[in-house]
């Protein structure tokens, strides 16, 4: 197994350490995990783009940036909504993430 090392401000590390606990029994468990996770959600992301950009009936051109900025956009929002954050920045409760995982599985 290939050994990373990685340096983090004493306040992360304690974040991290509550983070962690009960689940992972070490901070290696744990940070693979959130890797493991963050590569799957950028796997999410990126099929999602790939599927609205193969919908489009035009060419990629300088006259859709606003259309790509906006889909990007809509597709972080999603995102978001999924794991339960609001777009504006507040914590969704979790009924309020049912029905938008909901929403999303309808389409």
């Amino acid at each position: 197994m290939e050994s990373i090392t990685i340096k983090v401000d004493p306040a992360f590390a304690r974040q991290m350490d509550r983070a962690m606990k009960p689940l992972y029994s070490t901070k290696t468990e744990f940070i693979r995990a959130a890797i493991r996770e963050k590569i799957e959600r950028q796997k999410e992301t990126d099929e999602l783009l790939r599927a609205l950009y193969k919908t489009r009936s035009k060419k990629m051109t300088l006259a859709n940036d606003e259309e790509d900025h906006r889909i990007r956009e809509e597709v972080g929002r999603q995102l978001m909504r999924e794991h339960g954050i609001d777009p504006d920045g507040h914590k969704m409760s979790s009924g309020l993430r049912e029905s938008t995982k909901s929403r999303t599985l309808a389409k």
